[in-house]
């Protein structure tokens, strides 16, 4: 990997100074990321009792159902990476923001377990969910234990800020559940438009990677101000990662994504690429909207005509026009102070994206 110069912040004295540091691609930021975080992740996972420690492991990829070491550790570690990024910007070490990262990245997997279960799915990165290993009642209490986890490790971290951490967290907590509310509730109703699909995505997925970059900031010393616009700057990131999640839902490779295409479609959700198609004047809306309110179970060849005429109407370039307006929403949000390089890489990752 080839390093480029990018200028990086620092404190001397007092004052905030500038040194010049290797900048590095999305890869090697998501990377660096988890090889950092997952010590923290396992440290955490080891307390847990047999049953919960072998689903988590298995979930994290560190091995299989029977809990043969696999070698690896699954997962984008997104939310871990901006943590860092954020304390960077800052002009802090990275480290000092490790148990934040951890604790966001328990927290997310917690979600993804609990989805997972009310979702249906099969698979997650390319395996079998948890719920369909252990059923539906070990998923739900292995999500409410990394949930527990995430909160220890916050105030087990610092004494400084660990209360306002938690107290962060907590809040984050309840936004994605309101947000998973309104994402489970609309999947078979209508009457769904953009602007209500923009607050289903801000606290489903913006809220935590908001609050991911919130804590890099607050672990590294910064102010309040730069702490709610890394904040900002998150969530506005987390929209427009939503945005690309709905897009490869539909037309994603299974190969690459580790997910069943074609799901939401079947459950007949509103995503924005139908939300969007739906909302234009172009003919194919129409029979979208046919197939989209019927009630019988969709076939491989339905799916694959929802699909086009999803397309059609421009929803796959409605949809991709407002993840990069929601890109550009959350490098505004940044003061001009701090070094956004390797925020401004996660940013443009968050959309040009297969998986």
């Amino acid at each position: 990997m080839t390093a480029v110069p990018s200028r990086m912040r620092f404190q001397v004295g007092g004052q905030r100074s500038r040194i010049d540091a290797p900048e590095l691609d999305s890869g090697a930021l998501l990377d660096a990321a988890r090889q950092q975080v997952e010590p923290l992740l396992r440290e955490a996972v080891d307390g847990l009792a047999a049953p919960l420690r072998r689903m988590a492991g298995y979930h994290f990829g560190w091995w299989d159902v029977e809990g043969r070491p696999t070698g690896s550790t699954l997962g984008k570690g997104l939310r871990a990476a901006a943590t860092f990024a954020s304390a960077r910007a800052w002009g802090a070490d990275a480290a000092v923001a490790a148990p934040a990262a951890a604790a966001v990245e328990l927290l997310h997997n917690f979600t993804l377990i609990h989805d997972d279960v009310m979702d249906g799915d099969h698979l997650r990165r390319g395996r079998a969910t948890v719920w369909r290993v252990w059923g539906v009642s070990d998923a739900v209490l292995l999500g409410d234990a990394l949930h527990a986890l995430s909160t220890r490790v916050l105030i087990d971290s610092s004494d400084s800020v660990g209360v306002r951490a938690v107290a962060l967290m907590a809040s984050t907590a309840l936004n994605l559940c309101a947000g998973q509310h309104f994402d489970c509730a609309w999947e078979h109703g209508g009457g769904v438009d953009v602007t209500d699909y923009l607050l289903m995505a801000s606290g489903k997925t913006g809220a935590l990677l908001g609050a991911a970059c919130a804590l890099g900031g607050l672990y590294a010393g910064a102010d309040d101000a730069t702490v709610a616009a890394l904040e900002t700057y998150g969530r506005e990131t987390g929209i427009a990662f939503q945005i690309i999640d709905d897009l490869l839902g539909i037309w994603g490779d299974a190969a690459t994504t580790g997910k069943t295409p074609g799901n939401d479609l079947a459950r007949r959700k509103q995503t924005l690429p139908i939300i969007a198609a739906l909302e234009s004047d172009n003919p194919a809306a129409a029979e979208l909207a046919g197939l989209y309110s019927d009630d019988r179970v969709l076939s491989n060849a339905d799916l694959a005509r929802v699909a086009e005429l999803v397309e059609q109407a421009g929803g796959m370039t409605a949809a991709r026009q407002l993840a990069e307006l929601h890109r550009l929403a959350a490098m505004a949000a940044l003061p001009s102070f701090i070094n956004p390089s390797e925020l401004r890489i996660l940013g443009s990752s968050a959309i040009d994206r297969n998986r």
